[in-house]
């Protein structure tokens, strides 16, 4: 069977595209520190017929992550699509305009959606290269296509991370690995900011798919009941 591979997995759109991927016959690879959130999703994905299974691993310690998706190839006989969705926590995330934006106000930031980013496409990718076949895929904030002064520091290392995987998907094409980008500009779920767009996440997991499928675009801009492909992003 094919696989999927989520880092940073959780309850929402971890569990929405594992369901997605899932509900096509492939099995699914969760990734995340903790444990028993972990373990809690693989019952759920369990109790739908899906294979799934944990791999607990800190995407800031690099080599943690790179060995929970050697770990994964292993179990499953490799791994055909990797999404990466790492995210930080909004309770202690410190938020800075772009005119306050100190270093270390970005640092964080830069190691947990780009570095992290870094390490499990190398971990993956040359089992793909050898194979001529995968994806890639990226989940980043709305801010990283069209950014917000509040979110300064935040927009600055999401922007980074879509520069990286929009050249990543320029140096593979023609190599039958699809890497793509997907920008969500709405709050996921309840609990939002007074009138923020909002989607649920299965309502933006099928774009997954699509970019999957599909294998030619580098970038969907999801923005509430519709998606659409960036300028230049092809």
């Amino acid at each position: 069977m094919p696989t999927l591979a989520i880092v940073g997995a959780g309850p929402g759109m971890g569990l929405a595209i594992a369901r997605t991927f899932g509900s096509q016959g492939y099995d699914v690879a969760l990734i995340a520190r903790n444990r028993a959130k972990l373990d809690n999703l693989v019952g759920q994905l369990t109790a739908e017929g899906i294979t799934a299974a944990a791999f607990p691993a800190d995407v800031l310690d690099h080599d943690a992550l790179a060995q929970a998706l050697k770990d994964a190839a292993t179990l499953f006989g490799g791994i055909d699509v990797l999404e990466h969705s790492p995210a930080p926590s909004i309770g202690s995330l410190a938020l800075a305009f772009p005119s306050q934006t100190n270093p270390s106000d970005v640092r964080g930031l830069i190691d947990l959606l780009l570095y992290s980013a870094f390490t499990a496409t190398q971990a993956v990718l040359p089992a793909m290269r050898e194979a001529g076949a995968g994806t890639l895929l990226y989940t980043n904030g709305g801010g990283s296509v069209d950014p917000h002064p509040m979110l300064g520091n935040v927009n600055a290392a999401q922007a980074a991370l879509r520069n990286w995987v929009l050249n990543l998907h320029k140096e593979l094409t023609g190599t039958g690995i699809q890497a793509a980008h997907v920008a969500i500009d709405v709050w996921i779920g309840a609990g939002g900011p007074p009138g923020a767009p909002t989607a649920e996440a299965e309502e933006i997991a099928p774009l997954y798919w699509d970019l999957h499928t599909q294998r030619d675009e580098a970038e969907r801009v999801f923005t509430g009941a519709w998606s659409y492909p960036a300028r230049n992003s092809r």
